[in-house]
């Protein structure tokens, strides 16, 4: 296929802006599924993906349409990205493997923090953009004050906007001329070394890593001999073809098309994003000569939970499951962990508290796993001079000009620092850097509140900075509880303790000894409270004896108390746990 008959674009939206609905439409009016086969969200083939609603992975696609007078057969390679702000690194690298974008905005909701974000990368990596308004046919659709943000925002001209409804179609059927004759065909050159850029990869359990590539340079043939310039692994492509939207095999990929690779490999992390393929003779590596495509930054996990099984018994099970899961998710971290009081279990990282319940739902319903996660913490450093720091970010926050206030007291109670505010039109964009850990203090869930649902946010990583940190251990009867101390701002560490022992009160059962709940930083005790035991009362069958004698029994009675509290091991029933370590 000569390359000026390709088309490599994405489809960049704030999440609910329609994007996988216009896909379903794209698919439908190319015939590339039938309309008794698609089903909505035809792209959205993760079950939890579909349950939600939402996408969570980037899913490509080999549309073919015929054009032009003469007609020409067109090879139209879409890739549906995700919306969420927790997977915004797979659309970076769905556009570096793209000419172009449809940038999604929905009429009743206008321009969002990811509309803008998602813009600002195609802007960044060259991409020719084409805005679509979505959504007109809804009856609180804003589509002309829409199209005033869109070019006032974006700099487009209103003869440029498209205005659609993938639901119902409504002129969906004029982007695809458009997406042909606004966006550039690929440039590769057909003649050169293969080059091919890895933009995402799967697990086969049968066929080993699958690798979603885009061929830059050259073409890759079936059963050709290949090489990962990264790292040097070099194996056989077992098998090479497109998205239609299954796998379809071909005998060769050219410069310019989108395709997969399946290599045999077992280990996914053999197999990088952002890694260029290249072909070698009989296994012998002659790529000195050959230059790497500019690759990706590995997404770095920046929320962490500790994830232990219900039941000890169910430890193995448990580990198996992750690491099945792990095998289709390289953005995990996994260690090994261990609680005095949990047992044995495991230190996950996670892109975000999104990805992190998605994880525990996959875990639920494809491993019939249920294990407990401990309340989530961000990574902090610390340096040679004993400093703690940690992870700050830049935070964009879009919200209509009515909830300014409310959204600037939030944003200061988070600890955030305003760089800047720019009003648009009826909306303001606000700028802050704050740190990390403040998502997960709920920090969405606020804004969101006090802005009626309407305010919407983005961040990007900055950099670490000096916190006053301090650890704040929770003991009973002075033994450290390991899942409850934790690493906190030193000016909240006096309400953190009383809330957490008074918590901590109100979940313990009564035992034969008091429990003695302290909260402390660097042995000094912010705050206590006390679970008081039962009291049996040993006189109660004497019916008579003189004073002497009652005493005698209600001094062994406290002796047998005393020795009890310095020796009796700490047990915490679940019941009493599960509320304190996953903050429910």
């Amino acid at each position: 296929m000569e390359q000026k008959f390709i088309r490599n674009f994405a489809i960049i939206a704030h999440i609910d802006h329609g994007k996988s609905t216009l896909a379903d439409r794209l698919l439908e009016l190319t015939n590339t599924v039938s309309k008794d086969k698609l089903k909505e969200q035809f792209l959205d083939q993760n079950p939890i993906s579909r349950e939600r609603g939402i996408t969570i992975k980037l899913a490509p696609v080999r549309m073919e349409y015929a054009y032009g007078n003469p007609k020409s057969k067109y090879i139209l390679n879409l890739i549906d990205t995700p919306g969420h702000i927790d997977f915004s690194y797979e659309v970076s690298r769905t556009l570096a493997a793209c000419e172009g974008a449809l940038l999604l905005v929905d009429a009743t909701q206008g321009i969002q923090a990811q509309t803008v974000a998602h813009f600002r990368v195609a802007q960044k990596q060259g991409l020719c953009v084409i805005p679509v308004i979505n959504k007109i046919d809804l009856p609180t659709a804003r589509t002309e004050e829409t199209a005033k943000e869109i070019c006032e925002m974006f700099g487009f001209k209103e003869e440029e906007i498209y205005y659609i409804s993938a639901k119902t179609g409504e002129n969906v059927d004029r982007l695809l001329p458009a997406i042909i004759e606004k966006l550039p065909s690929p440039k590769g050159n057909l003649h050169f070394p293969l080059r091919a850029l890895i933009f995402d990869a799967e697990y086969d359990e049968h066929r080993g890593v699958v690798a979603f590539v885009r061929i830059v340079d050259g073409q890759i043939e079936r059963h050709g001999k290949i090489e990962f310039l990264q790292n040097g692994v070099k194996t056989e492509a077992s098998e090479i073809g497109t998205f239609s939207p299954f796998l379809v095999p071909k005998d060769a990929l050219q410069a310019g098309e989108i395709g997969y690779v399946i290599t045999g490999i077992k280990d996914i992390r053999k197999v990088r994003v952002g890694d260029t393929i290249t072909e070698i003779s009989n296994f012998k590596s002659q790529t000195a000569n050959i230059e790497a495509l500019e690759g990706y930054e590995t997404p770095k996990p920046m929320v962490f939970f500790g994830v232990y099984p219900r039941s000890t018994n169910d430890l193995v099970k448990l580990k198996e499951a992750i690491n099945k899961l792990a095998l289709n998710d390289a953005s995990l971290s996994i260690a090994n962990e261990y609680s005095i009081f949990l047992g044995s279990g495991f230190r996950i990282g996670f892109l975000g508290l999104l990805h992190a319940e998605i994880f525990k739902e996959r875990l639920k319903q494809e491993e019939n796993i249920e294990p407990i996660l401990t309340m989530p913490h961000v990574l902090y450093e610390k340096r040679e001079d004993g400093g703690m720091y940690e992870p700050y970010m830049f935070l964009t926050i879009f919200t209509p000009s009515a909830y300014v206030g409310p959204v600037l007291t939030v944003a200061q109670r988070k600890k955030g620092s305003l760089l800047d505010m720019t009003y648009y039109k009826d909306n303001a964009v606000l700028k802050y850097e704050m740190p990390y850990s403040m998502f997960i203090r709920n920090l969405s869930s606020e804004i969101k509140t006090v802005s009626s649902g309407f305010a919407s946010i983005d961040y990007e990583l900055s950099d670490y900075k000096e916190a006053d940190l301090v650890n704040l251990e929770i003991t009973i009867n002075e033994t450290e509880i390991d899942v409850l101390s934790e690493l906190v701002y030193k000016d909240e560490a006096d309400f953190l303790a009383r809330e957490k022992t008074e918590r901590l009160k109100e979940l313990l059962p009564r035992k034969q000894i008091k429990q003695v709940i302290q909260a402390r930083v660097g042995g000094k005790i912010l705050a206590r409270s006390e679970v008081p035991a039962f009291r049996k009362d040993v006189l109660a069958k004497m019916s008579g004896g003189d004073r002497t004698r009652k005493d005698k029994l209600l001094e062994a009675q406290k002796k047998g108390k005393n020795r009890m509290f310095t020796t009796s091991k700490i047990d915490i029933p679940q019941e009493a746990l599960l509320p304190l370590i996953t903050g429910k």
